[in-house]
Formats: C-alpha cells, structure tokens, sequence
C-alpha cells in the first residue's frame, strides 16, 4: 500500500521515507505535506535544529529549493511539547539526529490517531545504521527507501560518501557533520570508500 491510500484510514499510522543524501526525501515529505494540506488536515512539521542548510533553521527544504514551514527541534520531548490538540499529521524531517525517544512519540502519536511521516538517512557516513531510524523503520506501517544516483558510476546509490579536502573521510570521524554537495557525495555500494588511518580500510567483521 502506499502513503496515499492508507491516508484514508481510520487511526494513526507511521510512514519513513529513507535513503541517502541528494535521494529526493525532504522533497518527498514536503510532497506529502502539500497534499495533506491541500485534503485540509491540520498538519505541523518539525526539523532537528542541526540541519540549517539552503533555507535556514525555520523552513524544511530539498535539494531542488522546495520549502515549508517548520518548528526547529533538538529532542522528541520538545516536538511533543509543540504538538496541538487537533494536530492530525506530524511530519519530521532528519529524523536520524533526534534522541531514541522518537520512536516511542511516533508510536504514541499513531495511537492517538495521527499520521506520523518521519524522513532521514538511514546509514552514516561509514554506511552503517544512523540514529533511530532502523527502529523507526521497523514499527511503521509505511517505508519508502530512496536512492540517489552514484556520482562514480551511475548505478543507484545507497552510500553517502562524506569528504574531506576531496578525500574520503577516514571511519573514525565524527558520525555527526552537517554538509551539502562540497562534503558529501551519493555513491553504490561498490564506489563507497571509508578509509581508516594508516590501514586504507574498514575491518571485516
């Protein structure tokens, strides 16, 4: 099923859109935002305050320059301070910077008989699961994962390749840099390179 057909009915329910960098998910859920507004939903948007890029700290935005309006947060507790009685979607944007406790506010949330849509990378730079977001996948009712072309080959992209003066970050990095094209490159599986120190590669396990 998709989003569209589960949003005639009755409860709440919890929806992911997932995938990399440049792989169109804050233009997905800004979409998702306009039609909810346009069927006359009471809808409230909220964003981690750590994305600040292209429109600034108090709008959600896509690569291709689409806005809305949105509350910047740092933690679910907050998101659930700003919540409205009559609040019948909830859409959250860079899910993946916020506390565990997302999970629990998007589940109560769907309970109370609102629609949760909920965006992020699901992996981080070294390609391994990013914040909450294998659990948030995992209790919806709705996932949608997204990919971006590879800049090296042209094959779908599942990798956010972060760099640094052009090269590969190396593994130990801080998972946490916010940046747009000049850092990060959506790259396959095969072109993804996290190299580390002084050994050019990541450990099998």
């Amino acid at each position: 099923m998709t989003s569209d057909t589960y949003f005639t009915a009755r409860g709440g329910w919890i929806e992911v859109i997932a995938g990399v960098m440049f792989s169109g998910k804050s233009e997905e859920l800004l979409r998702r935002v306009r039609r909810a507004t346009i069927a006359r939903r009471r809808v409230q948007v909220f964003k981690s305050h750590l994305d600040e890029r292209y429109a600034g700290i108090y709008r959600v935005s896509s690569h291709d320059g689409r806005t809305t309006e949105a509350v910047p947060v740092d933690t679910a507790a907050q998101i659930a301070a700003h919540i409205r009685s009559d609040t019948e979607v909830v859409a959250i944007d860079e899910a993946q910077f916020l506390d565990e406790r997302v999970v629990p506010l998007a589940t109560d949330l769907a309970a109370r008989g609102v629609r949760v849509i909920l965006a992020g990378t699901d992996t981080d730079f070294r390609g391994e699961p990013f914040g909450s977001m294998p659990e948030l996948m995992a209790v919806a009712e709705i996932v949608d994962k997204l990919h971006a072309i590879c800049v090296r080959c042209g094959n779908p992209a599942s990798r956010n390749q972060r760099l640094i003066d052009g090269r590969p970050a190396p593994y130990r990095s801080p998972v946490i840099m916010v940046g747009g094209q000049d850092t990060y490159e959506a790259r396959c599986r095969a072109c993804h390179e996290v190299p580390l120190p002084d050994e050019g590669q990541v450990p099998l396990l």
